[in-house]
């Protein structure tokens, strides 16, 4: 090159400094972990998550972290997981939580009938039992209906638990859901609660129920071990249990499991539509169809055009399983 005349480039003169991730491109690719365990959740605490393999209440609970590829997914009480890494369930190991199969059944609540962020409560649970008291404190349709309202949603089948049968007639209150046809349990608080144990069997179903009705005591009469499974779950991970997250509790002999949520006391509906409910009903779920746009199925007069009464004047309903339905509507207004 002579002097004073400008250098000339080429490629080799260029040098490229990596990023501080480096330079190869991200794949959107992730891996299938075809041979992952298959474990469902029993219990949530800041970050961890306790696992029973294979949903068997007889092996060692399994503590799981989120994968990273699964971002901000979020894993509740009784999702089937897909687990990697080690699964032995020895103290102080963590596994990876690597995948979520899909849900037959959702409990979704949100904080009130304002608030449009739904929180899933439990997932694959069979069935919603509304634990209630007939006296002490008295009974309330309000929490019933809400509560039916979130199970028919959802996909659960609803079970009515009456508690303290010994210091009230069960018979008044029941008969206001007997048209919809659900299983209505009767307990007393001086014999087991044999008739609620058998429909559990052999199913995963969440218990509700506002403080002083008997939950707490139900769960520890159809799960002996109730404080030891209790601990078991809370001493492992990050090493606290908080009396307002769901926990899963085996029942004997491995039957089943019991879904304890003792932070839900009442459900929000905001996400809920009357067209939701309906589907529930094989008897109506049709029929709706020929309803005019943004009918509330309510009747008349806020809904002079419901389809259901059609169903009614034709006989192919019962007008007291339509008015009982419809009592149950008005809690999403």
């Amino acid at each position: 090159m002579s002097p004073g005349r400008p250098r000339e480039y080429d490629e080799t003169d260029v040098r490229v400094r990596p990023g501080r991730r480096g330079s190869r491109p991200r794949s959107k690719r992730r891996p299938e972990h075809a041979d992952a365990a298959e474990a469902m959740v029993i219990g949530v605490d800041r970050g961890r998550w306790t696992c029973a393999p294979d949903g068997d209440a007889a092996r060692p609970p399994v503590i799981a972290m989120r994968a990273r590829e699964l971002g901000r997914t979020p894993i509740v009480v009784g999702d089937r997981v897909g687990l990697s890494g080690d699964v032995s369930g020895t103290v102080d190991t963590l596994a990876r939580i690597v995948r979520v199969e899909d849900r037959d059944t959702v409990l979704r609540r949100t904080a009130d009938d304002t608030d449009p962020y739904e929180r899933i409560v439990v997932a694959n649970a069979a069935q919603l039992v509304i634990v209630t008291a007939l006296a002490d404190p008295e009974p309330r349709t309000g929490f019933v209906d809400r509560c039916l309202v979130a199970a028919f949603a959802g996909g659960l089948t609803p079970v009515l638990c009456l508690t303290k049968s010994d210091l009230a007639d069960p018979g008044p209150f029941a008969s206001t859901y007997a048209e919809l046809e659900f299983p209505v349990v009767v307990t007393r608080r001086d014999e087991p609660p044999d008739e609620l144990a058998a429909l559990l069997q052999g199913k995963v179903s969440a218990l509700v129920g506002h403080s002083g009705v008997g939950k707490s005591t139900l769960v520890n009469a159809l799960v002996p071990d109730a404080e030891r499974a209790v601990g078991v779950v809370s001493g492992v991970g990050k090493g606290r249990h908080t009396t307002t997250a769901a926990l899963a509790l085996p029942l004997p002999d491995g039957q089943g499991w019991v879904v304890d949520t003792p932070g839900v006391r009442s459900f929000g509906l905001a996400h809920v539509t009357s067209d939701e409910v309906i589907a529930a009903f094989d008897d109506m779920a049709a029929a709706v169809e020929d309803c005019p746009r943004g009918c509330g199925h309510l009747g008349p007069p806020a809904d002079p055009e419901c389809a259901l009464d059609t169903l009614v004047a034709a006989g192919a309903l019962r007008p007291a399983r339509l008015e009982a339905l419809r009592r149950v509507l008005v809690a999403l207004r």
